[in-house]
């Protein structure tokens, strides 16, 4: 493998021998992105007992697979990991990689963009590809990183041009995962774990684990509130028009920090993202972190009692009034065509 190819790495993130959701959808991004400047896509699976996973990474578009299996890796471990995926880059010098902005990618990107002085950023919306002109240079195949920024208030594109490697983490949801219309043949190249007295400086002791409660992500239909409800009493409207249509509850920041919903229903940059086929933003002004969340729904439902509400911008309907008035006459509406 030429140590200045355009290869682009996922890291492949797993538990109880399961990959998780975040990792197949960066594989399917990663396949666009690798094809975008002519370079393969790997998977990098680190685990036990886990090469099934590996050959999973080529229904969503690898090309290649390193995979380092050991019974002492079956739980994640920080300096573990750190040091094998370390050593990888070291050998290889990837041009891009990509981590989960879980609470395993969170703690292992960082350590491995340290080692290898990379630029990383985290919590990206959208990833592309792009030549870019900087201060009189030419740079060809950059990653863009784009995410919110100064507290949502723009949209910032991140370069970083003067590293080889380039990092960065994507939430779950953010990125569509779909298998690969053709995949390649299993390529799985098995590398050794050798095992170093550093491993042992930290011990898993016990582990526990909370299954989630809610599923935003997988709801056909959302309705969603936001602080525009004025108080947690009218807020129940949202439940009552929920119910009426067979959706879940979300709400946006500032409807969870006035305590009108709890935060695992929160839908936005720091919540969920969620790509429903039919989202209802109720009372919702629509700032750039809540936008990133759901903007990808199918379909939109917006209603605000300001006209000028950027949620608006991207609705596909729009009715401006007070959402006490107008979810009755929903759920009315609704109600009588069952009849």
């Amino acid at each position: 493998m030429n140590q200045l190819d355009n290869n682009v790495w996922v890291f492949v993130e797993q538990r109880g021998g399961m990959p998780s959701d975040v990792s197949l959808e960066l594989l399917s991004k990663g396949r666009k992105l690798a094809d975008a400047m002519n370079g393969s896509l790997i998977s990098v699976v680190i685990g036990s007992g886990v090469k099934n996973i590996s050959a999973e990474s080529f229904r969503y578009g690898a090309d290649e697979s390193f995979l380092v299996d050991h019974p002492q890796l079956k739980n994640y471990a920080t300096l573990a990991y750190a040091r094998i995926l370390n050593a990888l880059v070291d050998q290889h010098k990837p041009r891009v990689v990509l981590f989960g902005a879980s609470v395993i990618g969170r703690d292992l990107a960082p350590r491995v963009a340290s080692h290898s002085r990379s630029g990383l950023t985290a919590d990206c919306t959208d990833l592309q590809v792009s030549n870019v002109s900087y201060l009189g240079k030419e740079f060809k195949d950059l990653l863009l990183q784009i995410r919110p920024a100064f507290g949502g208030n723009i949209i910032a594109t991140i370069i970083t041009p003067d590293t080889r490697t380039q990092m960065a983490t994507v939430r779950e949801g953010v990125m569509e995962m779909h298998p690969s219309p053709t995949p390649r043949a299993a390529k799985i190249i098995e590398i050794p774990f050798i095992p170093d007295e550093v491993d042992g400086l930290v011990t898993l002791v016990e582990q526990h684990r909370e299954e989630r409660k809610v599923n935003l992500k997988g709801a056909a239909i959302i309705v969603a509130g936001g602080y525009g409800l004025r108080t947690k009493e009218s807020f129940k409207l949202i439940h009552e028009l929920a119910h009426a249509i067979g959706g879940e509850v979300a709400g946006s920041r500032a409807a969870v920090d006035a305590g009108f919903i709890p935060h695992e229903r929160q839908v936005g940059q720091t919540g969920v993202t969620v790509r429903p086929k039919l989202y209802f933003a109720i009372g919702i002004s629509g700032a750039i972190q809540h936008r990133a969340g759901m903007q990808e729904a199918k379909k939109i439902i917006a209603i605000n009692t300001d006209p000028d509400a950027p949620i608006f911008e991207i609705s596909h309907y729009s009715i401006i009034g007070d959402a006490r008035d107008v979810i009755p006459r929903f759920i009315e509406a609704y109600k009588s065509k069952l009849k």
